[in-house]
């Protein structure tokens, strides 16, 4: 049996695709904002979510609508377009009463686990940088010339899955030990205001470039 990847474009892959992953983005926005509003389990929640966001990326690959959107300026730019909306809408609720909500250790969390999974999987689904992703990153690693183009797809994108598992979960799972000190009312605030600009930034920047 032949493994999808071989080493050299697997280990090529890994360190492309991690560079990718760490730098700073709309799915580290949403995870770290709704893992320090809420706590580890619906950070967790909110990592998972990304993941789902991933695997419906992965279906729309690999049955070719990925590639329809993009060949398409008006549907592809719709997109971008709804995504940053989504993407700035979400960093503007950390500026709103109900969003500033004070830090508790309470059994019952300010945002549910059910939303934070919600959110993140639209989030990333509707992030433009993802579908680009799978368009501009994958296609220089698939082979072609085999018959197996899908399943190498698959691979590829389950190695994607994993390298967003290692780095997002940590942020997630750090998040009791931080609301410690995030009890401060002026501490808080200032975070979640401080992630709700980065996100609104985001926001303007993706709008800013599909309209011009």
């Amino acid at each position: 049996m032949v493994f999808p990847i071989d080493m050299t474009t697997s280990s090529a892959f890994l360190l492309t695709a991690s560079a990718t992953v760490f730098a700073p983005g709309p799915d580290t926005l949403i995870i770290l904002r709704y893992s320090l509003r809420s706590g580890r389990n619906v950070g967790l929640g909110t990592v998972l979510g990304v993941q789902f966001g991933l695997i419906g990326h992965t279906l729309l690959a690999v049955f070719g609508l990925s590639v329809l959107i993009a060949s398409s300026p008006v549907l592809f730019k719709g997109e971008a377009l709804m995504g940053a909306a989504y993407i700035g809408w979400i960093g503007i609720q950390g500026f709103r009463e109900h969003g500033l909500l004070p830090v508790s250790t309470s059994a019952n969390p300010s945002v549910t686990m059910a939303k934070a999974f919600r959110d993140a999987v639209v989030c990333n689904l509707l992030n433009p940088k993802v579908i680009l992703l799978f368009l501009a990153l994958f296609p220089n690693f698939v082979d072609n010339s085999r018959d197996d183009v899908t399943l190498q797809l698959v691979t590829l994108s389950l190695s994607l899955i994993v390298i967003n598992i290692i780095w997002q979960t940590p942020l997630a799972w750090a998040a009791k030990a931080v609301r410690r000190w995030l009890k401060n009312e002026r501490i808080y605030k200032f975070i979640m205001h401080s992630i709700g600009v980065l996100m609104i930034i985001v926001a303007v920047l993706m709008i800013y470039k599909d309209l011009m």
